[in-house]
């Protein structure tokens, strides 16, 4: 059975309050919200932090406010179940919710928030294996060692971005609300990950993420598909999100398809927008777009599923995602 170290475990009043703790704990200190990931990960002495913040019970991270019209703020430590379910979310961004419903079981869901899926750790098959197996092949370069076991010779980190809901949040361009003692910041999605399993964040250790700001759902539409090996709990190996935005023609005035699961941040692929840009969503563009993300996909063989397959799939699922999107126009 694998324990959980020792920690100080403390609850804050407010955001002000959490972030002075935060900054007082330095590197010794983590916040939490669910644990599903920071848990598992304390278990596995992949991270060991000393003083453990929660912050799942603050008010402020706990509200969802706005709509459509206006544009959607949703606090950091709502959970996935209640994404799944709210009423506006599901009215005005139900690819949000979709897209929170694949995530993991629903126990882990009611569990689980949206801003822990944003920030969740990179995974890769050597790294999430418990301490005694990890130090049986002298570790990895992401944690205590000196070499990655998947590319050997090279000095980056490989670990993947897993998170369901960050291509999406990328795709639709929402923005991210940090705050610390030093004041407050706000971050694009886009230029929030970090293409380094270690350093995976444009984020510093002090800073709580507070709030997740949707744009208003002015006339584009947007979707994700998942790969994964079972239909529920299981992380994606490949993640497609697509945004487009259509004219009164049917012409495609901007699109944006962002592939997750396959390196260690999200990617976007600008050569798919040049493909669909300017002209209707027919199956020339649409092959197009999807044979531009199945180029740019390289995958490793650091998670499930054999990684040429992985980047085979690319196609198939740009094609669905393309299509569902063409037939909501």
């Amino acid at each position: 059975m694998m324990r959980l170290p020792k920690f100080s475990y403390r609850v804050p009043s407010d955001i002000r309050d959490a972030v002075r703790m935060k900054a007082d704990a330095g590197l010794e200190g983590q916040f939490v919200a669910g644990g599903t990931d920071l848990y598992p990960n304390m278990k596995r002495r992949q991270q060991t932090p000393q003083t453990v913040i929660s912050v799942r019970r603050l008010r402020e991270l706990n509200e969802i406010t706005g709509d459509g019209e206006r544009g959607l703020t949703i606090g950091a430590s709502v959970s996935l179940t209640d994404i799944c379910e709210h009423p506006v979310i599901n009215r005005d961004y139900p690819m949000v919710a979709r897209a929170a419903q694949v995530i993991s079981t629903p126990t882990l869901r009611n569990m689980g928030t949206i801003g822990g899926n944003l920030l969740l750790d990179t995974r890769c098959n050597y790294y999430d294996q418990n301490y005694e197996w990890r130090k049986g092949i002298n570790f990895c370069l992401k944690k205590d060692g000196e070499i990655c076991w998947v590319a050997p010779g090279s000095r980056k980190c490989w670990a993947v971005q897993s998170s369901d809901l960050v291509p999406l949040m990328v795709a639709i361009g929402a923005r991210l609300r940090l705050v610390s003692t030093l004041g407050e910041r706000m971050v694009e999605a886009a230029g929030f990950y970090n293409d380094d399993g270690i350093d995976y964040l444009h984020k510093r250790p002090d800073e709580l993420l507070a709030d997740i700001h949707l744009p208003p759902t002015n006339g584009w539409r947007a979707t994700y598909k998942k790969l994964r090996r079972r239909g529920a709990f299981d992380f994606p190996v490949l993640g497609v999100a697509a945004r487009l935005d259509l004219g009164a023609d049917g012409t495609v005035t901007e699109a944006k398809l962002v592939l997750g699961g396959i390196s260690p941040a999200p990617m976007l692929v600008a050569e798919a927008r040049a493909a669909l840009v300017g002209a209707p969503l027919d199956e020339e563009r649409m092959r197009a777009a999807a044979e531009a993300c199945y180029t740019k996909a390289r995958p490793l063989d650091n998670t499930d599923f054999v990684m040429n397959w992985r980047k085979q799939m690319a196609r198939p699922f740009v094609l669905r995602a393309l299509e569902e999107l063409r037939q909501s126009a």
